[in-house]
């Protein structure tokens, strides 16, 4: 099993340590140990044991954890971020919200972050299930007169196959490779204007969110782990969630928390919390700029 188990008096800081790290990525990932052992080749026992921290586990099975959560076992093991990235980001934290906000601009007018022609014509909802993102994105695409498409489908229909067989046949990297295909071509068969839902785990790829805010003005649809988690049991559909509700709140809570810092990074946030479709809808066409009425009211809630 590549592992020994260490009793609770003998657990060693590093390896709770890593173990934290584990359970941090597949949080940010949004993904159950259950499909992490599936993607891994490792058993769902042998993952709780490793983040639990007692499992002393081999360079081979974090291979295969890292494999299965598209990162290098570098950025497993790593303890700080590059130098100069760490100094960048020691100057940018001095910064007050002005300030932050001018830096922003100017680092992307010089490295291209944002540039795409028509950018702001393609909005991109983002957020975790239960936010309201397809159908919000309906409403506004309708209204706008632009098409609405869901992120989801196109990867689909770039691989030109499911989703489930997408994650089988080529694990986590291959989905992120067509999901960067349908990125572009979306952008590109949609210069004039479209309205696009994405999956809640896309922040968790850097260059794979770089892309999407260099193409797409990005709407953070925001809602509190009680509303995520009603919304989604409301429409009948707990993937992946395959624990006990208790559970699949703390691992939503988890998600959000590990997630926050990147969805902030958004053009915009709408916080749908306690308001209807139609408050919400209101306030997304104030964020992105669209002066047209406001339709009734339904209930949020999405459908993926």
């Amino acid at each position: 099993m590549n592992m020994q188990i260490l009793p609770d008096i003998d657990s060693k800081p590093t390896l709770v340590e890593l173990g934290s790290r584990v359970r941090a990525w597949r949080a940010r990932r949004g993904i159950t140990r259950k499909a992490l052992a599936a993607d891994s080749g490792l058993s769902e026992r042998f993952l709780a044991d490793v983040e639990s921290g007692r499992g002393n586990v081999s360079i081979n099975s974090l291979e295969a954890v890292a494999l299965a959560l598209n990162i290098s076992t570098i950025e497993l093991l790593q303890d700080a971020p590059r130098p100069l990235l760490a100094r960048t980001a020691g100057l940018l934290a001095s910064l007050d919200d002005n300030q932050l906000d001018q830096a922003y601009s100017l680092l992307a007018a010089t490295f291209g972050l944002g540039n795409a022609q028509g950018r702001e014509q393609r909005v991109a909802l983002i957020g975790l299930r239960g936010a309201g993102k397809s159908t919000l994105g309906a409403q506004l695409a309708a209204l706008r007169g632009v098409p609405f498409v869901e992120l989801d489908r196109e990867i689909e229909r770039e691989a030109g196959t499911s989703m489930n067989e997408i994650l089988l046949l080529h694990g986590q990297a291959g989905y992120r490779r067509y999901e960067r295909k349908a990125l572009f071509r979306i952008a590109d068969s949609y210069q004039a204007g479209v309205i696009m839902t994405t999956g809640g785990s896309i922040v968790s790829e850097r260059e794979t969110f770089d892309l999407l805010q260099s193409y797409f003005y990005c709407v953070w649809l925001k809602a509190s782990p009680e509303e995520h988690l009603a919304r989604v049991v409301a429409q009948g559909d707990m993937r992946p969630f395959d624990q006990s509700m208790t559970e699949a709140m703390e691992d939503i809570r988890r998600i959000l928390a590990s997630r926050e810092a990147l969805y902030a990074r958004a053009d915009a946030v709408v916080d749908t919390a306690a308001r209807t479709a139609r408050q919400s809808l209101a306030d997304l066409k104030r964020a992105v700029a669209i002066p047209v009425a406001v339709t009734a009211a339904t209930p949020i809630g999405d459908k993926k």
